[in-house]
């Protein structure tokens, strides 16, 4: 990844997901490395403390360990941190602080107020992809109703731990009910407008191997397949 090429536009599209280092594609929903690479690039620099609040298999982790930089990790379910634990499990050239821990993003208590130089984060898109069958606080369990009210909590959290103008970034995309759209990444987006942070950025993906669009093709329905999420760019400015 010497000489790496970032992305200078709002369209991104990786259609080679990014197999390097200990990254790999069988986590389902997880996000693929060239987004958080491109991230951390830009708004941070080494040494900086990277969150990332939805560590999932830790695709983020790996990229802020490959890059020098500092990281806090937290998800709600302890199988995630074991697999993300196992991929983390390789040499850097740098000296880094990586912590993992067994929590929610709702509540994040064990971190001081203005301590994150940067938040990296891929929620789950409401119930659509379940992480697991019961455990307590797991918004991927969440009709996209109560999905909101929680994440109203998650942004406060993230707005409380992140340093000022410092960047908050997510990827998240829409959902569809009964074939109507619902606009699950600007209603995110607009909680955390709510809570004080300044839009900076919309960036478009592209989706690419997503494991549902055989299902929806074949089923022949009237309406276009949902192929683009958005990466929100959010600055913390108000006091």
């Amino acid at each position: 990844m010497i000489n790496y090429e970032q992305m200078k536009t709002t369209i991104w599209s990786f259609p080679d997901r990014g197999t390097w280092a200990t990254h790999k594609g069988d986590y389902r929903g997880n996000w693929s490395p060239h987004v958080p690479r491109n991230l951390i690039l830009k708004y941070t620099k080494q040494g900086d403390l990277v969150f990332d609040g939805f560590l999932g298999s830790g695709t983020t982790a790996i990229e802020a360990k490959l890059l020098g930089r500092n990281f806090i990790g937290v998800d709600i379910n302890k199988n995630a941190l074991e697999i993300a634990s196992s991929r983390l499990k390789f040499e850097s050239d740098f000296d880094c602080d990586i912590q993992l821990r067994l929590g929610t993003s709702e509540q994040l208590s064990f971190i001081k107020d203005n301590s994150v130089d940067f938040i990296c984060t891929h929620p789950p898109y409401a119930n659509i992809i379940k992480y697991s069958d019961s455990i307590g606080g797991d918004l991927s369990l969440l009709d996209y109703t109560y999905f909101l009210y929680s994440i109203e909590n998650v942004a406060r959290e993230y707005k409380r731990i992140l340093k000022k103008y410092s960047i908050c970034c997510f990827m998240i995309g829409d959902i569809r009910k009964r074939g109507n759209i619902i606009p699950l990444g600007f209603l995110t987006m607009q909680k955390f407008i709510d809570t004080g942070f300044t839009l900076k950025e919309i960036i478009i993906k592209e989706q690419h191997n997503c494991r549902s669009t055989n299902k929806w093709i074949n089923k022949n329905n009237d309406f276009y397949l949902i192929a683009h999420e958005y990466i929100f760019v959010l600055q913390n400015i108000v006091a």
